[in-house]
């Protein structure tokens, strides 16, 4: 211990006398400093408070309410966008024509639902487009109030969904006869909340039909597959199997892709 003591004391005089203040350094070492930096700017981190405490009359409760529904319709938007737009024809169509082809991976649910939506945006965009000069930008630059601007963003949709059903009232008949409404006249006289689940039972209707108009050339192709296979004795191998190929040059050769969105395009925008 002697030793290491008078080994360690011996370098400390050869190294010389060291500043903490960062003047002195031993002989060749780099140059620099010891002394701390000046602090940097401080980042301000704002304070978030939530208080929840009784209302002080009936003006607050209704505002709470207000509040507490708009948090209801926010969660809810995209059903409401889905179902009030022709998403749902585009999106049942789609996935009929996968079935049709007898394709279980290819192409994937979510290729699929993202084809219907940006169609959905170029079929919809003028309406979106009047919704927003209409009503939103009004809103924004404090021109009208929340209530004038839902009644003016509500009348393009509106008149979209009716537009649908111009030769098919039957769905808004049934709606409102089983509120017990009088026959309506005009489209002023539908209600909202039964011109919404109408336009619904509509595109369901519509989109099937489309669906089986598109199944019928594909169910002759697995029959006269089957038929071949069945007379060359082949009972065990599955026919959907040998006729998917042939459905899918069948889809190619004639441009299916192409065909099927120009005819869903004309079946909305007549």
């Amino acid at each position: 211990m002697k030793r290491r003591a008078l080994v360690f004391l011996a370098l400390v005089l050869a190294l010389g006398p060291v500043s903490l203040g960062g003047q002195e350094f031993p002989e060749g070492a780099t140059r620099g400093r010891t002394d701390m930096t000046a602090p940097g700017p401080v980042v301000d981190i704002p304070f978030v408070d939530l208080q929840i405490r009784q209302p002080q009359g009936g003006q607050e409760t209704a505002f709470s309410i207000q509040l507490l529904l708009l948090i209801t319709i926010l969660t809810l938007a995209p059903s409401i966008l889905i179902l009030t737009t022709c998403f749902l024809r585009l999106s049942i169509v789609l996935d009929f024509i996968k079935r049709a082809l007898s394709l279980q991976q290819v192409p994937p649910t979510a290729v699929l639902n993202g084809i219907a939506f940006f169609m959905t945006l170029f079929i919809m965009w003028p309406t979106f487009q009047t919704i927003y000069e209409n009503s939103f930008r009004p809103l924004s630059q404090g021109e009208i109030e929340l209530s004038a601007a839902f009644s003016r963003a509500e009348g393009p949709l509106r008149m979209f969904m009716y537009g649908q059903m111009a030769g098919d009232t039957g769905a808004i008949s049934l709606f409102m006869s089983m509120r017990n409404l009088p026959r309506p006249q005009t489209l002023a006289d539908v209600p909202t909340y039964v011109l919404i689940p109408a336009y619904i039972i509509h595109e369901l209707t519509v989109a099937f039909q489309i669906g089986i108009l598109l199944y019928i050339p594909f169910i002759v192709i697995d029959m006269v597959v089957a038929s071949v296979l069945m007379s060359m004795g082949m009972i065990m191998l599955p026919p959907a199997q040998i006729s998917m190929p042939f459905k899918l040059m069948l889809f190619v050769l004639v441009d299916g892709w192409s065909l099927l969105t120009q005819q869903l395009f004309t079946s909305i925008v007549r």
